[in-house]
C-alpha cells in the first residue's frame, strides 16, 4: 500500500496515530448538534432553520457552516410536489365584502386573524381541514375537520379560535371567498362577536398567502406520503403537527421563533395576561 500511494512507511503509521485536526475535532461536536436539531425537527428543518436554533442556544455558525455539516450527513429539510386540489366543490366569488385586511398595519395579537379551508384523504375520500391562524403572531387557533366543505366546517373552527382567545370587537377575519365563508350561517358568528369579515380580491388568491403557507408546510413536512385508514388517524396526525408548528417549529417571518414563544414575548410586553 505504501508503494502505491508512494509513501513511507513510517510517514504512512504517523499519519494514521496522527490526532484529528482542531477543525475536524469542532466539526465532530457541530455535527452532534445539527443532527439533534434536525431530529427534534422531526427531520422538518433545512440549513436556515437549522442555524436559527444553533444561534438560539449561543452557537456563532454560519449558514455554510451549517450547510457543509448537513450535506456530510446526507441532511436535508422536508419538501415534496403536492397532490393538486379536487374540483369538487369550486369556490363561488362575491364582490359584496371588501377586501377589509389589505393595507392594515399588525401591531398586536387578535387584531388579524385569517382562515381557509384544504383538502385531505381517508381512504381516497375528501376530508376537509379548516383552520383559523392570528397573522400577528402566526399562531394556529382553531382548527375543525369534517367529510363536508360546508359553513359548519369553517364556523365550528371559529369557534374553536374564540374559545381559545377572548378578542375585543373590531377584529378583522379574512378568507377566501368560498361559500362557507359567505354563508349567512358564518357571518352571522362573525356579526354576534363583533368581527369584521375581510375576503380576498376576487382573482387575487395571494391576500391569504399566509394560509397557503401554513398548508403547503403541513403536508409537505408532516402528511406527504402518509396515508390514513380512518377519521381518527388523521385528525391525531394533523393535532400533532399544530402542536409541534406552535410550539417548536422556528418561523423566519418572526425573528426564528416558535409562534407561541412570540406570542408570550410580546403579550409580556403589552401586559396582556393568557
Amino acid at each position: 500500500m505504501c508503494s502505491h500511494l508512494q509513501v513511507s512507511p513510517a510517514g504512512f503509521y504517523a499519519w494514521c496515530k496522527r490526532e484529528p485536526s482542531a477543525r475536524a475535532q469542532r466539526d465532530a461536536g457541530l455535527l452532534v448538534r445539527v443532527q439533534q436539531i434536525h431530529l427534534a425537527s422531526r427531520g422538518y428543518y433545512g440549513s436556515p432553520r437549522v442555524r436559527a436554533a444553533l444561534l438560539a442556544q449561543g452557537l456563532k455558525i454560519s449558514r455554510g457552516t451549517v450547510m457543509r455539516l448537513m450535506r456530510q450527513a446526507r441532511l436535508q429539510g422536508r419538501s415534496a410536489r403536492l397532490y393538486m386540489r379536487s374540483k369538487v366543490g369550486q369556490r363561488a366569488f362575491f364582490t359584496s365584502i371588501a377586501n377589509n385586511e389589505r393595507g392594515v398595519r399588525i401591531e398586536r395579537r387578535n387584531q388579524v386573524w385569517v382562515g381557509d379551508v384544504t383538502y385531505l384523504r381517508v381512504l381516497g375520500q375528501w376530508r376537509y381541514l379548516a383552520v383559523v391562524l392570528d397573522k400577528y403572531s402566526r399562531c394556529l387557533i382553531g382548527w375543525s375537520i369534517s367529510r363536508q366543505r360546508d359553513a359548519n366546517l369553517t364556523t365550528q373552527a371559529l369557534s374553536c379560535a374564540l374559545r381559545s382567545r377572548k378578542p375585543e370587537a373590531g377584529l378583522i377575519f379574512h378568507s377566501d371567498r368560498g361559500i362557507e365563508y359567505a354563508a349567512w350561517q358564518y357571518r352571522q358568528k362573525l356579526t354576534r362577536h363583533g368581527i369584521v369579515q375581510s375576503m380576498n380580491r376576487p382573482g387575487k388568491m395571494n391576500d391569504n398567502a399566509h394560509m397557503e403557507s401554513f398548508f403547503h408546510s403541513m403536508k409537505t413536512e408532516e402528511l406527504y406520503g402518509l396515508t390514513f385508514a380512518t377519521d381518527e388517524a388523521l385528525q391525531d396526525r394533523v393535532l400533532s403537527y399544530i402542536q409541534f408548528y406552535n410550539r417548536q417549529r422556528l418561523h423566519s417571518s418572526i425573528g426564528y421563533q416558535t409562534p407561541v414563544a412570540f406570542d408570550r414575548a410580546q403579550a409580556a410586553v403589552s401586559g396582556v395576561h393568557f
